[in-house]
């Protein structure tokens, strides 16, 4: 799971980032609103961990950012437990509110009940992450750094196939049965081949191709680092 945590007090942010690797997240840590903006446009987040106050802006704005781009879990910490200021962060779609200080327990507690609410449980309608490429399969779109990136139906088709195995190999056997039209045209050999190619263009962007897609010869392919 991957936490984007934003604290202006450094020794705050050093004790609970330490707490979060330890009970294995993966933490992109910001001292400033600028920095969250800029993490939230590189790449995607499981749960955003925000500080009301910041010396350069507020986590309501970060908490506005996150929500609009995909669906993300949002907890505020903040030492302000004014009433208003609840209200205000959970209007605008945060998850949960914690008043500092607050215990590690309680806040690992409240952290993995939020993020319970996110996780689905069919294959079909779960979020997909490698690498900074992230697939929604409910809203059938699949986006690159939080950009939408656009697939012709059959490539979308390839690529949730390959996902769904979970860094598993599939055979092209395999891969042209879920590619199979639904109107009964044939998928051949040689036109899997040109979709793995277009897919691998697509996601790999101004890059050029990506290496998410790996070739395991005499195989198949699977998807992952």
């Amino acid at each position: 799971m991957k936490v984007l945590f934003v604290e202006d007090d450094h020794s705050i942010a050093m004790g609970l980032e330490y707490s979060l690797l330890q009970e294995g997240y993966e933490v992109r840590t910001c001292h400033l609103a600028a920095e969250a903006v800029k993490a939230l446009e590189e790449e995607s987040f499981d749960l955003c961990l925000l500080d009301v106050t910041l010396p350069d802006g507020n986590g309501y704005e970060i908490c506005r950012r996150a929500k609009r781009r995909e669906e993300t879990a949002v907890i505020f910490l903040t030492a302000c437990d004014d009433e208003g200021n609840v209200v205000m962060g959970l209007d605008m779609g945060a998850d949960d509110y914690i008043t500092k200080p607050f215990r590690i327990r309680e806040l690992l507690s409240r952290m993995k009940s939020v993020l319970r609410r996110y996780q689905k449980t069919d294959g079909a309608s779960q979020c997909f992450r490698f690498g900074d490429i992230s697939i929604h399969p409910l809203q059938a779109k699949v986006y690159k750094k939080n950009e939408e990136i656009s697939l012709t139906a059959m490539e979308y088709r390839l690529l949730l196939a390959l996902a769904m195995a979970e860094g598993k190999v599939l055979s092209r056997n395999q891969l042209l049965e879920s590619l199979w039209d639904i109107g009964g045209d044939y998928v051949n050999d040689n036109t899997l081949t040109v979709y793995i190619k277009r897919l691998r263009e697509k996601l790999g962007g101004d890059g050029g191709e990506t290496e998410l897609i790996k070739t395991v010869r005499g195989l198949g392919y699977r998807l992952g680092e």
